[in-house]
């Protein structure tokens, strides 16, 4: 019993302590943009997340320091370019197509059709290995039955 109280007492007293976030810069515009910015950037340490959604050291370090660069009066094509030339295509979560991105943008329609090819592959050697049956006549009548809206079971 006691146990749950000091579990309560720990529940209500942290949030009794709990109060809203304060803004990480003073200017709540420039704080807007780098959420928008980093909204748009990878963490480079986490399971596809955001900067803007990350709570790593390096994904903090990274929107400080994309902060600091809005700061300074770089725009957000100059600090994207800064971040794509440091860390490479990945850190976009969109990145431009060319060459070195090629497999990334053709690589689900390539596995697509590699998938529908095996399908039909499989499909056709499914119906070579599969017996001509013939059908007698009282099951073609019971099967003409069925197609009119009928049981099936009147020939019976």
């Amino acid at each position: 019993m006691k146990a749950i109280f000091a579990i309560l007492w720990l529940v209500f007293s942290a949030q009794c302590a709990a109060r809203e976030a304060s803004p990480a810069a003073d200017d709540p515009v420039l704080e807007k943009r780098v959420v928008k910015l980093t909204s748009e950037l990878r963490c480079l340490v986490c399971q596809n997340q955001s900067l803007a959604d990350s709570h790593a050291d390096l994904a903090i370090d990274l929107k400080n320091q994309v902060r600091s660069q809005m700061q300074a009066g770089k725009s957000d094509a100059e600090i994207r370019g800064y971040m794509v030339a440091r860390y490479g295509d990945f850190v976009l979560y969109d990145p431009p197509f060319k060459a070195s991105t090629l497999l990334l943008w053709a690589g689900p329609f390539a596995l697509l059709l590699i998938g529908l090819l095996g399908l039909a592959v499989y499909v056709r050697g499914r119906r070579r290995r599969l017996p001509d049956v013939e059908l007698t006549p009282v099951d073609r009548a019971r099967a003409e039955a069925l197609l009119r809206g009928g049981s099936g079971n009147e020939l019976q």
